[in-house]
C-alpha cells in the first residue's frame, strides 16, 4: 500500500487534446485529463473535461425552409371549385323536380308504378298503401273478383278445348280465346281500376264510371253461367245448358262445363256483392247529390 501512490485529482495538468484517449481508461485515476471517472460518492474536480457531445451533421441550417410545392394546393382549390359547381348542381336538380312533383300534384295527377304481380308487373295495385282503410275490406273483394273473371275465362279456354277435341269444331275454341284476351284486360281499365281510383280520391264521376261498365261485366258473367245457344249454340261459353247437352254425349267433357258454370255463378255472386257494397257507400257519403250537381255543370258547360 505504502508503493501505491495516487496523483492529486485537484492538480492542475496540462490536457493535450492529441493524446490517445484510450491508453489507461481501465484505470480509474487516469491521469491525462482527458477522461475521468469519479469514485463512487466523490464530487468531480472543477478542472475536469468532459468528452464533447457529438456535433449535428454539417450542412444542417435550422433557418433552412421546407419548400411545398404550389401544385398541390392549386389541384386542392380545383377540386373543391368542382365539388361546389357539383352540389350547387345537385340542387338545382332537386328543386326542379320537387317543383315538378308539386305541380303534378295540384293537377290531381297520380304517378302510378306497376308493381304487380311481383314477378312481373303489369298494373298498379297497391290497396294496402292507397285506400282508406274503411274500404279496403271492398276493394280487396273486387281485386278478387277481377281474379275471379281471370280464373273463370281460363277455365272456359280448356273446357272448350277439350270440347273441340272430342268433335265440336274450331270455331268455339277461337271465341273462347277471343273471350280471355278482351275480357281480361277490358276489365281492369272499365271497370277496376276506375274503382280503384274513385275510392282512392272519392270522386264521384269515377263512381259513375264503374257502376255503368260493372253492369255489363255482371251481366257478362250471368250470360256465361246460362250459355243459351244464341252464338253458335252457345258451346263457346261453359254454362249450365251447353253443360247439360254435353253430358249425354261425353261425361268428361260435360263435367268440366259444369265446373265452368260453377265458377260463373261464384263470380256473379261475388260482382253483385260488391256492386251492392259500392252503391251503399256512394249514397251513405253523399257522392250521388255530388254527381248530380256534376253533371249538371258539365251540361251546362257544353251548353254554353
Amino acid at each position: 500500500m505504502a508503493g501505491h501512490y495516487d496523483s492529486n485529482p485537484f492538480a492542475e495538468e496540462e490536457v493535450n487534446p492529441f493524446a490517445d484517449q484510450g491508453r489507461g481508461r481501465g484505470n480509474s485515476n487516469y491521469s491525462g485529463g482527458a477522461f475521468y471517472m469519479p469514485k463512487p460518492g466523490s464530487v468531480p474536480p472543477a478542472n475536469s473535461k468532459l468528452l464533447p457531445l457529438t456535433h449535428e451533421p454539417a450542412g444542417y441550417d435550422r433557418g433552412d425552409t421546407i419548400d411545398i410545392p404550389l401544385d398541390s394546393s392549386r389541384d386542392l382549390k380545383k377540386k373543391e371549385k368542382e365539388l361546389q359547381a357539383k352540389e350547387a348542381e345537385l340542387t338545382r336538380r332537386e328543386q326542379e323536380l320537387k317543383r315538378k312533383e308539386d305541380a303534378i300534384a295540384r293537377s290531381g295527377v297520380v304517378i302510378e308504378e306497376k308493381n304487380w304481380p311481383p314477378f312481373f308487373p303489369i298494373i298498379h295495385n297497391d290497396i294496402a298503401n292507397e285506400i282508406p282503410i274503411h274500404l279496403q275490406k271492398l276493394q280487396y273483394v273486387a281485386f278478387t273478383s277481377l281474379l275471379g273473371l281471370i280464373g273463370c275465362l281460363l277455365w272456359n279456354v280448356v273446357a272448350v278445348t277439350l270440347a273441340w277435341v272430342n268433335g265440336e269444331g274450331p270455331t268455339i275454341w277461337f271465341l273462347a280465346i277471343i273471350y280471355f284476351i278482351s275480357a281480361v284486360p277490358g276489365a281492369y281499365v272499365l271497370w277496376y281500376r276506375p274503382l280503384y281510383r274513385a275510392v282512392r280520391t272519392d270522386s264521384a264521376l269515377k263512381f259513375g264510371w264503374f257502376f255503368l261498365s260493372y253492369v255489363f261485366h255482371i251481366a257478362f258473367c250471368i250470360f256465361a253461367a246460362v250459355a243459351p245457344p244464341i252464338i253458335f249454340k252457345g258451346k263457346s261459353l261453359t254454362g249450365i245448358l251447353p253443360a247439360i247437352e254435353l253430358l249425354s254425349g261425353n261425361a268428361l267433357v260435360g263435367i268440366f262445363y259444369f265446373v265452368g258454370f260453377g265458377f260463373f255463378c261464384l263470380e256473379s255472386i261475388i260482382s253483385i256483392w260488391v256492386i251492392q257494397q259500392v252503391y251503399m257507400y256512394f249514397r251513405g257519403s253523399g257522392k250521388a247529390a255530388e254527381m248530380k250537381r256534376e253533371a249538371a255543370r258539365s251540361t251546362m258547360m257544353a251548353a254554353l
